[in-house]
């Protein structure tokens, strides 16, 4: 690893060093990183394109993450886009901002990062920018396809159907609060906050297997449900006992003293998928994502006509009106 400060050895050094450390371009890259823009083949079937920005003590603090998280995360927000919809995500492009005294090594543990989550979903860096700023500032972009036809989206869900949620919810919650010395520092807690992992395949079932209308929860549930409800206009009822908590965030919230659902309903970050489905192709999406991938998928509330509006059920059977956001970045 390199000590030395970017001013010391100049942008396109530093490209350079970048491009040398890349994995050898697959088929399909007919021109990668070193010219002016990349050469790519068609998508085979409809292209989906995504783009996400994480900025330091917004999106992260370096005294909270390594290179090599800032690198995988900054690349697994968009990952988890293109799993929502259902697709499979090919080329990437990464906007690097930088102030001038950050290290070299800094960089290469960036993208080694990067490389790693990028080679484990078989997804190709073919290009990007390098610009000086006063704080890191990481702008990613990500190419893939879909089957025509077979996208996913926020609108489509209809009154009477199932919703569901992938994974555990509320770990990205709790992993802040462990960072920030407020619950004992998991390392499941930690990792869902550095290194989450998008639901690519898990997204592609979903999508070929009867699922009506998705999202990621990178904001929060109850922000997800309003963009599908808005989408779709449709209404909600969500149990709150329902929702698929581990226990590792049961005890942090009750270190917090907090209800244990909130860090999921309020929380964000945990990239998992929250999908529609009629009824009798819920169960058999539970049977098929769980065998396939191993990941758990579980009903947590059913779809309601416009005019119910959002509703949550407590444990104690009382329901009431959906308050309050999730993550935004301008609340």
């Amino acid at each position: 690893m390199s000590r030395e400060e970017l001013r010391e050895i100049g942008e396109a050094a530093l490209v350079r060093r970048i491009r040398d450390a890349a994995p050898p371009a697959p088929s399909g890259v007919v021109l990668g990183i070193g010219d002016d823009a990349a050469l790519l083949e068609p998508a085979r079937g409809w292209q989906v394109a995504t783009c996400d920005t994480l900025v330091e003590n917004v999106h992260f603090r370096r005294d909270g993450f390594g290179p090599r998280d800032v690198g995988w995360k900054s690349l697994a927000v968009s990952l988890s886009d293109v799993a929502a919809m259902g697709g499979t995500p090919r080329y990437c492009l990464v906007s690097l901002a930088l102030p001038p005294d950050m290290s070299a090594a800094w960089v290469e543990g960036f993208y080694a990062g990067l490389h790693e989550l990028a080679e484990r979903y078989e997804v190709a860096l073919v290009g990007g920018d390098t610009v000086r700023a006063q704080a890191v500032t990481v702008s990613v972009t990500v190419l893939g396809e879909v089957p025509v036809g077979r996208a996913l989206r926020r609108a489509g869900a209809h009154p009477g159907e199932r919703l569901l949620v992938t994974g555990t919810l509320g770990k990205g919650m709790a992993g802040l609060w462990a960072m920030e010395g407020r619950c004992p520092p998991r390392e499941e807690l930690l990792q869902a906050q550095r290194r989450p992992l998008p639901r690519l395949e898990e997204g592609r079932r979903l999508a070929s297997g009867g699922a009506t209308a998705a999202d990621d929860v990178s904001d929060g549930l109850a922000s997800e449900l309003r963009e599908l409800a808005e989408a779709g206009r449709v209404g909600f009822r969500v149990f709150l006992d329902r929702l698929p908590l581990s226990a590792a965030v049961r005890r942090a919230a009750a270190v917090v003293g907090r209800p244990a659902w909130e860090p999921a309903l309020f929380g964000g970050e945990d990239y998992e998928l929250l999908c529609t489905a009629p009824v009798p192709a819920a169960g058999r999406l539970i049977s098929e994502v769980v065998g396939a991938t191993g990941t758990p998928l579980t009903v947590v509330g059913e779809v309601l006509p416009a005019g119910e509006g959002i509703r949550v059920v407590e444990a104690s059977g009382r329901e009431r009106p959906l308050e309050g956001w999730g993550w935004d970045s301008f609340r």
